[in-house]
Parts: C-alpha cells; sequence; structure tokens
C-alpha cells in the first residue's frame, strides 16, 4: 500500500471538505488546529506562517479552501513565500470570486490574487466559475463540482420518505444575519406584494438582526417583517444559528427555498436542498445556476427584478407539486423542468469520482514539484 498524500487542508472540518474523501482513498487531511477554548475551525491556525514552520514535516501540501478572509493580503504573502521556501506546493479552490461578507470587492480581490498567482494549482467548481477565473487571471483551473452537503446515513435514515402528499407549498426565505449580499425589504415586498398562490411563505432571521440591543441589529428588516407577520403575509421564524441538523431538518421542511443573494459565486445550502429534494430559486448573479438546475430570477448589485422572483417561485412551485413522491431524495426527477436534487446514489457516485480527481490532482502537483527539486 502506498504512503498516504497528507495535505495541510484550510479548513479540514468542513462539511465541503469531510466529503471530498472516503476512506483508504489516498489522501490523509490533517485536522484543524485550535486555540483554547477556540470553537469550530475558524480562523484557522494553519495559515499563521509560525503553525506552517512547526508542521512542516508533517504535511506534503498546503490546500486552501476558504478562511483566509481574517488574513490581511501581507500576512498571505509571507504564508506563501514561506511555503515556497519549504517546497511545499499550494493548492487553492476558488470558492468564492466575490466574499458574500464584504460589502465591498476590494479586499478580496486582493487576498484572492495572492493565492491564485502563487498557486501550484487552482480548483473550482463550475465551468462558469472557471471561465471567469481564467478571463480575470489568465490561469485555467480545473473544475471538481460540490460535493453532497447532507450525510449520507441522514440522507438514507430520516430525509429518505416522501414529503406528504396534498399540502400547499411551502417556500422559505432564510435571511440569516443579514449579510452583505443578502436582499431583505425589497426581496420581502416583491413575494407578498402580489401573493403567491396558494403556496405558503416562511420567513426566518437570525436573533443578532432582530435584539435591537445588539450590533448586528436591523430595524428595516423587523418592521417589515412585524407588518408583513400581521397582515398574515409570511410565517415568521426568528433564533440562533441552527445547528447542522437543524439546517437540513429545516431545508428539508421546505418545498422551494429561495437565496436572496445580490452577489456571490457558489452555495452549500443550494447542494443541501438538492441533496434533500427542495426546489432552489436563485439569483443571476454569480454561478449558482451552474452548480445544478435551479428556478432563476434576475438579482444582483444593481437590483432586483420582482416579476421575475414571482416567476421562479411560482414555477418552482408548480414542478414541485403538492407532494409528488417523484420528487424524493431516492426516486427518479420528472422530465420537462430543472430537477431540485441529485438522487443519492448518484451522489455517491460523485463523491468517489471526487475523491479521485484529487488524488490525480495531489499526484501531479506533486510530482511536479519533484521534477522541479531535481532539476535545482
Amino acid at each position: 500500500m502506498s504512503t498516504p498524500i497528507r495535505v495541510a487542508s484550510v479548513p479540514a472540518d468542513h462539511p465541503y471538505v469531510r466529503h471530498l474523501g472516503l476512506p483508504g482513498d489516498g489522501i490523509e487531511r490533517l485536522p484543524d488546529e485550535r486555540k483554547p477554548g477556540q470553537r469550530g475551525w475558524w480562523p484557522p491556525r494553519m495559515l499563521e506562517p509560525e503553525w506552517v514552520r512547526r508542521h512542516a514535516d508533517a504535511f506534503d501540501l498546503f490546500h486552501v479552501q476558504f478562511g483566509f478572509d481574517g488574513r490581511h493580503p501581507e500576512q498571505l504573502r509571507e504564508l506563501v513565500a514561506l511555503l515556497d521556501d519549504l517546497d511545499k506546493p499550494l493548492v487553492y479552490t476558488v470558492h468564492d470570486l466575490r466574499n458574500p461578507n464584504h460589502p465591498e470587492p476590494t479586499l478580496h480581490d486582493e487576498q484572492m490574487g495572492v493565492l491564485v498567482e502563487a498557486a501550484t494549482a487552482l480548483v473550482t467548481l463550475t465551468d462558469c466559475a472557471a471561465a471567469l477565473i481564467e478571463r480575470r487571471f489568465g490561469r485555467a483551473p480545473e473544475v471538481i463540482p460540490h460535493p453532497h452537503i447532507v450525510p449520507f446515513d441522514l440522507l438514507d435514515g430520516r430525509y429518505a420518505a416522501p414529503r406528504p402528499p396534498g399540502r400547499p407549498p411551502l417556500v422559505g426565505v432564510h435571511l440569516k444575519s443579514m449579510r452583505p449580499n443578502m436582499v431583505g425589504v425589497p426581496l420581502l415586498r416583491a413575494l407578498t406584494d402580489e401573493g403567491l398562490g396558494n403556496a405558503r411563505l416562511r420567513v426566518d432571521v437570525h436573533s443578532e438582526i432582530w435584539d435591537p440591543q445588539a450590533p448586528a441589529f436591523r430595524g428595516d428588516v423587523r418592521t417589515t417583517l412585524e407588518h408583513l407577520e400581521k397582515c398574515g403575509a409570511l410565517e415568521l421564524r426568528i433564533h440562533d444559528y441552527f445547528t447542522d441538523e437543524e439546517l437540513y431538518d429545516y431545508l428539508a421542511s421546505l418545498d422551494v427555498a429561495i437565496l436572496p443573494y445580490r452577489f456571490g459565486t457558489h452555495s452549500g445550502w443550494l447542494e443541501a436542498c438538492r441533496d434533500l429534494g427542495t426546489a432552489v430559486v436563485a439569483p443571476s448573479c454569480g454561478c449558482y445556476a451552474a452548480q445544478g438546475d435551479v428556478f432563476e430570477y434576475q438579482c444582483d448589485e444593481d437590483g432586483l427584478d420582482a416579476a421575475s422572483l414571482r416567476d421562479a417561485v411560482r414555477a418552482a412551485c408548480e414542478a414541485r407539486g403538492e407532494g409528488d413522491p417523484s420528487l424524493t431524495n431516492s426516486g427518479e426527477v420528472r422530465s420537462g423542468s430543472p430537477s431540485p436534487l441529485a438522487t443519492v446514489a448518484r451522489r455517491r457516485d460523485q463523491r468517489g469520482e471526487i475523491a479521485d480527481a484529487h488524488l490525480r490532482l495531489y499526484r501531479r502537483v506533486l510530482a511536479g514539484a519533484d521534477a522541479k527539486a531535481a532539476v535545482a
């Protein structure tokens, strides 16, 4: 048996990264290192030069996925220079061409530019993003699609049953904490001004934008939602952040999920919806439609087209049907309309393909590094 390729993955403990591989696939991803008391993987300690120096003998290559938004471009330059000095190849998967948490693109552009220029190999998730990257940076990334998000044991278990038939479609919008790429009040008005037929509209928000004492408070969103709820136009849910399983339960309860974005690139929520058989209404900005079949509406930084949003939601509700069992995650997809899901069997096959693609990529990168070292 060959020695596994050891990868310093930034991060490691994230559903996307966990589902890039399979047991025994020839790749060993180092676990995230946390400071005392730190919860989760952010900020990633692997991006700190001292971590790299201390663990230089423990990994063969360095793979940045995301999490570098907390590092100044000069800190990233120091990191990539150190990796070069240590002869550690850098792989960078370009998830975001525009950071959804940044009101302006300038900082992310500079951070991304450092990584793109220094990377031995680039990866992205869609042909759409690959074309944009090549046009912008003159480099053609390898396209490896987004894997499933929801674990297979849950897809085979609690989420395998068909939706109950005969109920009005449930349409969901989760405004989360109203990060900068979110469309708030205009989207709510577009959905409620004319109604959505017999569909029910559920809107979720995080407590931190509801509480007047919280730094993230959004009075405009709260006022609008309180009015619309009082009018009976929507069902309102205010809560803290979902756990992973709470998120899956929420998405599985919906017939249609709306992505309320005015900029961005790719979406893990979209992939979770496809896993669960929930139709997705996605904006025209970014590369969401390239990830999988969606019902698209016109929305970007220039504004929202309300009529196209309503049309997309109505089309998604019609395609979903009222409990149509042919649109469950374990069944066949009705032809003639966009598919909201990827079947579990297809996701299993895809995960093996994704693991193989990464193994081939890493082997090529390391072979190139070995050849470079031999010439030097």
